[in-house]
């Protein structure tokens, strides 16, 4: 078996972590001497995006290729998946991975209809949360659910990016037939240095998708409330983008936060880093999320919800994480702001980040699952 393979990553949106994971892990497989390519959808994204792939178009041997692809299960579903599995086709991957639970069963069914054809590929799936954040009480995550178990069959692998994923997946799916195994989210070493804050920083920064999910809603109720705790009105950035933005430029407005709440579209993290002295996480669900990681290894100070994955950074005793509330938000605010400094020692150190979540030990490991695949 030739140590060089054709790999192809299949996801829906090129947003968020899941885009984040495939860039990471792209360059990474590139470096190793494999030829890979994206298909995703072309219907998300904006200006950030796709300044991000045109920075990767010329590295990667089997392109970027976007066609639509819808969210939900529907009607438009079987002209888009015809669509996507020609144009997986004619790449010939030795691996297909799909990331999230549309590319999940576009790369496992697909996979397994190009095995019918003869061709020998892998089929691997990151849930990367996912159908994972279903109830599985209700009858939509029941039928996910269901569905989970049908495609273990189309399955060669399934990697986890947290024990906190694997654990969910074990209660509400079942133990995974197949084989499985955890791989962190990793960082390139270029973002272990630190990142400082420019002269007029706003106390407070919350980045990423503007959805209730992510929870702003509760970071700005929390803003208000810490406001009043401290006496004095906190200035807070939020960068991002999503449908629910303006419910939540309405709730500033509603608080009389407008003029000490500043919104920005999607940026680098690094870059929004720099706009705050304190980061907060305040997600209602997470499976690992990238910008804990990037924020820790930046050396900025951050508070974080104890949800998905995040406590297995921190530690689960850590009094960095919260649950997702905005008063209980409020108060560890109010105690951070009061002594950044002795906040700031309550962070992981460098070190152990860097061993444990390096963007080099996520790709050896996820290739060792590759190259097993294959030989089973």
């Amino acid at each position: 078996m030739a140590n060089q393979l054709r790999i192809v990553h299949c996801f829906r949106s090129p947003v968020g972590g899941i885009f984040r994971h495939v860039r990471d892990l792209t360059e990474a497989q590139i470096a190793s001497g494999h030829s890979v390519g994206i298909v995703c959808d072309s219907t998300t994204g904006g200006e950030f995006e796709e300044r991000l792939f045109e920075g990767m178009t010329d590295s990667l041997a089997l392109g970027i290729h976007r066609t639509p692809m819808q969210r939900h299960v529907g009607p438009g579903d079987l002209a888009s998946a015809w669509r996507t599995y020609r144009i997986i086709k004619e790449l010939r991957p030795d691996v297909l991975h799909g990331h999230g639970a549309k590319g999940g069963a576009y790369a496992r069914l697909f996979g397994s209809l190009l095995r019918v054809s003869r061709s020998r590929v892998a089929r691997l799936y990151s849930p990367h949360g996912g159908s994972l954040h279903y109830d599985e009480t209700t009858a939509t995550g029941k039928l996910f659910f269901a569905l989970e178990r049908f495609m273990a069959r189309f399955t060669d692998c399934l990697l986890f990016v947290s024990d906190y994923e694997r654990r969910t997946w074990r209660r509400k799916v079942g133990e995974p037939p197949i084989p499985n195994t955890l791989v962190y989210n990793g960082l390139r070493a270029v973002e272990f240095e630190p990142v400082g804050s420019v002269p007029d920083a706003a106390d407070l920064l919350y980045i990423g998708m503007m959805r209730d999910l992510k929870g702003p809603d509760i970071f700005i109720d929390a803003l208000a409330l810490a406001g009043n705790r401290l006496g004095r009105r906190l200035s807070a950035v939020m960068v991002g983008d999503g449908d629910d933005l303006p419910r939540y430029h309405e709730q500033v407005k509603r608080l009389g936060l407008d003029g000490h709440v500043r919104f920005l579209p999607p940026m680098p993290a690094r870059d929004a880093f720099t706009l705050a002295e304190l980061i907060v996480v305040p997600s209602r669900a997470e499976a690992m999320p990238y910008i804990v990681l990037e924020t820790l290894a930046a050396g900025k100070p951050m508070i974080a919800t104890a949800v998905g994955g995040i406590p297995e950074i921190f530690g689960e005793t850590s009094r960095a994480l919260i649950r997702p509330d905005p008063n209980q938000l409020g108060d560890r605010l109010s105690d951070a702001l009061a002594d950044l400094g002795a906040y700031q020692r309550l962070m992981p150190g460098a070190p152990d980040l860097k061993a444990r979540f390096g963007a080099d030990v996520m790709a050896a490991e996820i290739e060792k699952a590759y190259f097993a695949a294959l030989r089973r």
